[in-house]
């Protein structure tokens, strides 16, 4: 498919990333306080349902992979969207908590089947070893998630309530999402090695892919846990240390433009360097930003617009790794595998941010998120030596 046929794709993708973010993953930091409000519901348990969801999410993962391996994205992107339809239907009309966490499993298997990772594997099905840059432009349109949903979230709260929000978001699915997937993104050819070989043999490595396979996985699980847990608790960390509530909201809203701005200067590179540079990149940007955080020192701003600008490259290179290390024949399924333990992680992150924020404090915490950034770099740059 040539570069002019694969913009309505990447495109359509692209909406469809924005709307999956911004209805789960992003949903309950506008939602949380009013769901809580309004039922009477622990704030904890509200918020365990996005954990539940990732977790869900986590499980399916290497089936999802597998399947868009052999059979395409399309059908599983279309699953995705009838899927966070209808959880997030159940949401807006729960009676009671169990309905709700009821409601998360439904999102947990649309996030499983319709955030990065599916799409990353979708575009690798689609494009094979040329679709480096399709997926770097994908993290670009994602990056504008919560610039778009947040606002869009609090508009609809003020206008409808925590309730027609959560079907407003369901609707845009079944409106919006279901007819790009179903329009937009097309069934790719039959994969010539599945075919013949048959898909047990598209995920088989050898001894120096296993190593890369698990430094990976690695990479994946520390860097699910340092931005799951910064972005449930940064808020809290940074009043720890003195910062009044409206600068820490300030501050924070400096990650997303970071973000966005990181992956376009990966753009203007064209894919001119090896992946395993932006990740390597990635991985110091955040860990001297979380390191000068923990020194407390004056440049808290400085400090998140080095932690967003590693954070957004991270999502590229998640996607674009793989790609280079195990090649176009086995990306998809290997990348649900991949998806795995970084979603399991985020999954438990927050709760092990709060239980080390509650009994050992901000500057423990804070210690804990140095020592995972650190240990990331060390695994990124141990992808180079086995590679």
């Amino acid at each position: 498919m040539g570069p002019t046929r694969r913009w309505p794709v990447i495109s359509a993708l692209g909406v469809i990333q924005i709307l999956t973010w911004g209805s789960s993953f992003y949903l309950l930091s506008v939602l949380a306080a009013p769901m809580s409000k309004d039922t009477g519901w622990p704030l904890g348990w509200v918020i365990g349902g996005l954990s539940l969801g990732l977790l869900v999410a986590g499980l399916i993962s290497p089936r999802v992979g597998a399947f868009i391996g052999e059979h395409g994205g399309r059908p599983v992107l279309t699953f995705a969207a009838v899927a966070l339809a209808v959880g997030l239907a159940v949401l807006g009309l729960a009676p009671n908590l169990p309905t709700y966490l009821g409601g998360w499993l439904l999102i947990g298997l649309g996030m499983g089947t319709g955030l990065y990772d599916p799409a990353f594997a979708t575009l690798g099905r689609l494009y094979g070893a040329e679709a480096r840059p399709a997926i770097t432009t994908l993290t670009l349109w994602g990056g504008f998630a919560s610039t778009v949903c947040w606002p869009l979230s609090a508009f609809l709260i003020e206008q409808v309530g925590w309730r027609g929000t959560c079907l407003a978001y369901a609707g845009l699915h079944l409106s919006v999402t279901l007819p790009l997937v179903l329009l937009a993104i097309p069934q790719p050819l039959a994969h010539p090695v599945t075919r013949s070989a048959g898909p047990s043999l598209v995920i088989r490595l050898d001894g120096r892919e296993r190593r890369s396979f698990l430094l990976m996985a690695g990479v994946l699980t520390l860097g699910g846990t340092v931005m799951a847990m910064v972005s449930v608790h940064l808020i809290t960390l940074l009043q720890a240390r003195g910062v009044a509530l409206t600068s820490a909201v300030a501050y924070g809203a400096l990650i997303g433009p970071s973000q966005v701005g990181a992956r376009i200067v990966e753009m203007a590179g064209k894919g001119r360097h090896h992946p395993l540079w932006t990740l390597t990149a990635a991985m110091v940007l955040v860990a001297i930003g979380i390191a000068m955080l923990a020194a407390g020192l004056p440049v808290v701003g400085l400090a998140l617009v080095l932690y967003g600008a590693g954070n957004g490259i991270y999502s590229i290179a998640r996607g674009t790794v793989p790609l280079a290390l195990f090649g176009p024949e086995r990306y998809a399924p290997l990348v649900g595998r991949l998806a795995r333990p970084g979603l399991v992680a985020q999954a438990f992150a927050p709760s092990l941010g709060a239980v080390v924020l509650t009994q050992a404090g901000a500057d423990a915490t804070y210690a804990l998120l140095s020592v995972l950034a650190l240990a990331n770099v060390a695994l990124a740059v141990s992808l180079w030596c086995v590679r």
